[in-house]
């Protein structure tokens, strides 16, 4: 399957790309339990954003913390790929393993599961514009020419403007659950 991929990707590695969604799943949890979606807001699609956020948006309303604890990604693969008007669309089956329970504002436990860890099967779309510019050229803000550390917020230190990673590398698109 790699070999078509790189017809369209020919900077596709599948070894890089499976460590990019376990993280970026890994991203989705941590914002969770941090309640700040800052440090991943750039991977994912608009709708994958309002998602993620909806669980976050419930633990502030409740006043709880969600907490996945000792959390892991057991396994990661892709599973088929497809190209459409979107793109490149790589579809990803990973297991994830954790706890999953809540806190109260004092720390003490309302709820969930903190006794075992819990195994998931999710379904995760990544997806890359076809006439995606090489992620180099993503190092500066389209905005104020500034030098950027993409990795870390997707933002622009300096004056703000959020780097739309869709116009060089894969974001997440669709996931089926957390």
């Amino acid at each position: 399957m790699t070999n078509e991929i790189l017809k369209y990707d020919e900077d596709f590695t599948e070894a890089t790309f499976i460590t990019k969604a376990d993280h970026i799943y890994m991203m989705i949890l941590n914002a969770i339990i941090d309640k700040d979606l800052n440090e991943v807001k750039h991977y994912l699609s608009e709708n994958v954003y309002n998602y993620v956020k909806s669980f976050v948006d419930d633990c502030i309303s409740r006043d709880v913390t969600r907490i996945f604890d000792e959390m892991n990604v057991k396994t990661s693969r892709i599973d088929s790929f497809y190209v459409n008007e979107n793109g490149i669309n790589i579809v990803v089956d990973l297991t994830s393993r954790y706890m999953d329970y809540y806190l109260d504002s004092n720390g003490e436990y309302l709820s969930g599961i903190n006794d075992h860890r819990i195994e998931k099967q999710h379904r995760l779309v990544f997806t890359k514009k076809i006439d995606a510019k090489h992620l180099g050229a993503a190092r500066r803000c389209t905005s104020c020419g500034h030098t950027l550390d993409i990795n870390a917020t997707g933002e622009c230190p300096y004056c703000k403007q959020v780097i739309d990673m869709s116009r060089y590398d894969y974001i997440l698109t669709e996931i089926d659950s957390i």
